[in-house]
């Protein structure tokens, strides 16, 4: 697939620029492309919202837009971006998180938070910009941490009470104030499942836009506790074996490599026994 090099530019786009059209919580992809030229979207665009600079794609620039529903021809297809980042396989995922975030940062943003008055564009980083009150509103990041639960040849997979799909994944939540990552996930696990764990390890990362958090990921040892889930986060949770898994996410995802990882490394100790 065509390489994306993030970057920020205040220059408008011309007609033959690339852009990714968002309209909703959705991609809008015109005539089956993930991205299309400006001179395709502008006319289907949100009025009064400019498109936002994403870098290159290709060598070209690219820029994200939000198309007005209302207006949007049987030509368009629109896509859940959950549906496009676990479900389709030649979906640009990376550029596709990004796109959401920095769009849904320059929308909430287009007023001060401080004094209300109306920010225009930082000259020389991607911040928008109040001049009354000298303020730089950035993009926001919210670190949330994810975590592998071991105990002995087995692993804690547990189903959300919140989302739909079938899937049995890793326990994560959000890291507070003053806390350190460990810190979260020794207080998240405990919360949600009753559960102590320690030897917290650090293992990836990955950017995850619902809305704007850094998934940061962990394995981590069980030492006590009975499994008592918090029921308005988790419907079902268990031990599970290499061989004996429910249905995970998908590799695109941090907690499908992450559970994969575990799955090997369970595998290599039962062979190096």
């Amino acid at each position: 697939m065509t390489s994306w090099l993030p970057g920020w530019s205040t220059t408008p786009p011309g007609s033959d620029d690339l852009v990714l059209a968002l309209t909703g919580n959705s991609v809008a992809r015109i005539e089956g492309h993930w991205l299309v030229r400006w001179q395709q979207a502008e006319a289907l665009a949100v009025t009064g919202l400019t498109p936002v600079s994403l870098g290159q794609w290709g060598g070209q620039p690219l820029y994200v837009v939000e198309l007005d529903a209302d207006r949007l021809p049987d030509t368009v297809e629109t896509i859940p971006l959950r549906d496009a980042i676990l479900m389709m396989e030649d979906a640009p995922v990376e550029m596709l998180g990004t796109g959401f975030q920095i769009w849904q940062w320059w929308r909430d943003h287009r007023f001060c938070g401080r004094c209300g008055g109306v920010t225009g564009l930082h000259p020389l980083e991607r911040a928008k910009w109040c001049e009354p009150c000298g303020i730089p509103w950035y993009p926001r990041v919210a670190p949330c941490v994810i975590v592998v639960i071991r105990r002995e040849n087995r692993m804690l997979l547990a189903r959300s009470s919140r989302v739909k799909r079938h899937f049995y994944s890793l326990i994560a939540g959000f890291v507070e104030p003053g806390e350190s990552l460990e810190q979260a996930v020794a207080r998240e696990v405990k919360e949600e499942t009753g559960l102590d764990v320690d030897n917290i390890r650090y293992r990836s990362s990955q950017p995850w836009p619902f809305p704007h958090q850094l998934m940061v990921g962990f394995f981590a040892d069980y030492v006590g506790g009975d499994l008592v889930l918090q029921e308005d986060e988790l419907a079902d949770a268990g031990w599970y074996g290499a061989e004996d898994l429910p249905p995970v996410p998908p590799i695109t995802t941090i907690a499908g490599r992450l559970i994969r990882e575990m799955v090997r490394e369970l595998r290599q100790q039962r062979e190096d026994q």
